[in-house]
C-alpha cells in the first residue's frame, strides 16, 4: 500500500498575459501549496484500476470515469492494476488544484506500488494545467500554460495560510468568459529572494490574480471573502486563489491566524475554512 498527501495549490499570484490560438490562457504564476489537502491510497490489485472517495468532500465528488485520479492513472499505466482510495478534504471546483494535487498524488503513489519513474510534467499537462506544478510539489513560477516551471532558488519567508471557499464550486471555463482582458504584464523577469515576510509581502502586493475581478463578477460573495480576511488581525495579504472561489489570507504568526480561522468559521459555519503552514 502506498499513501500519498495532495497538498492545495495557491496562487500567491496569477497574472494571464495571453492567449494561443488554440484557447489556451498563457499564464505567470507564483505557486505554493498549503500543509492541509487531500490523500490518496492506492493498494495493489491484481488486474484494473478502482476507485472509492471517502473523506469530508466526497458527497460533492461522485466516483465517474472522468475523475482525475482515474483518469491519471489510467495514463500512467492502462495494463495494471491498483485500487485507489481519495480522501477528499478540499472543496471541489475551488481554484486550489483539488483535483490535479489528486492526479499529482496518484501518480506519485502508483510510480511508487507499480516501480516506475514519474512522469515528465509536459506528459502530464493533458490532465490539466496545474497538475505539473502539483507534481512538482514545491513553490514554483509557472508560465507558458501550465507546463513551463522554475523552482525557486531559496525557501520562502516561513508564513501561515488561512484558506476560505464560500460553499462556491466555480466553473474556470466562466471566469476565464468573463474576463476582460488576457494580455497583462508578467511578473518581473526575476523573482528576488525574500529574506524577509515583508520583502514577500510588499512583491506580492506589487502583483495581482487578474481573474479575481472576473471571478467576483460571477461569484460576487467572493468579495465579501476578501473583504472578511483582509479585516482579521494580522492578515498581511487577502487574494483569490486561481480561478477561485477559495481566497487566501497570508500570515506571519499562528496565533493571528489560528484566531482568525477560528472567528471566520463561527461566523460564517457554512463556509469551508482551513489554517495551514506555508509549504517549503
Amino acid at each position: 500500500m502506498r499513501t500519498e498527501f495532495a497538498p492545495a495549490k495557491i496562487n500567491l499570484t496569477l497574472h494571464v498575459t495571453g492567449q494561443r490560438a488554440d484557447g489556451y490562457h498563457l499564464l505567470d504564476s507564483l505557486v505554493v501549496f498549503a500543509g492541509v489537502g487531500d490523500q490518496i491510497t492506492a493498494d495493489p490489485a491484481a488486474k484494473g484500476l478502482s476507485l472509492s472517495i471517502t473523506g469530508a468532500q466526497a458527497a460533492n465528488l461522485p466516483v465517474s470515469p472522468d475523475n482525475l485520479v482515474l483518469r491519471a492513472a489510467r495514463a500512467f499505466g492502462a495494463d495494471l492494476g491498483a485500487g485507489l482510495t481519495l480522501e477528499k478534504r478540499l472543496p471541489v471546483a475551488s481554484g486550489i488544484g483539488g483535483g490535479s494535487a489528486d492526479a499529482a498524488a496518484t501518480l506519485r503513489a502508483l510510480a511508487a506500488l507499480w516501480g516506475l519513474p514519474l512522469p515528465a510534467p509536459a506528459e502530464v499537462t493533458a490532465l490539466g494545467a496545474d497538475v505539473p506544478v502539483c507534481l512538482a510539489g514545491r513553490p514554483c513560477r509557472m508560465q507558458g500554460i501550465g507546463d513551463w516551471l522554475e523552482p525557486l532558488s531559496a525557501p520562502l519567508p516561513k508564513a501561515r495560510l488561512v484558506l476560505v471557499n464560500p460553499g462556491i464550486a466555480l466553473s474556470t471555463p466562466l471566469v476565464f468568459k468573463a474576463l476582460e482582458k488576457r494580455d497583462n504584464a508578467p511578473m518581473p523577469a526575476d523573482i528576488p529572494l525574500f529574506s524577509t515576510i515583508e520583502a514577500l509581502v510588499d512583491f506580492l502586493k506589487a502583483g495581482r490574480n487578474d481573474l479575481e475581478a472576473a471571478a467576483i463578477s460571477v461569484a460576487p460573495r467572493i468579495g465579501q471573502v476578501l473583504d472578511s480576511l483582509a479585516s482579521e488581525p494580522g492578515c498581511l495579504l487577502a487574494r483569490m486563489s486561481g480561478s477561485g472561489a477559495t481566497c487566501f489570507g497570508l500570515f506571519a504568526e499562528a496565533d493571528h491566524s489560528g484566531r482568525a480561522e477560528a472567528k471566520l468559521q463561527a461566523a460564517h459555519p457554512d463556509w469551508w475554512v482551513a489554517e495551514a503552514e506555508m509549504l517549503e
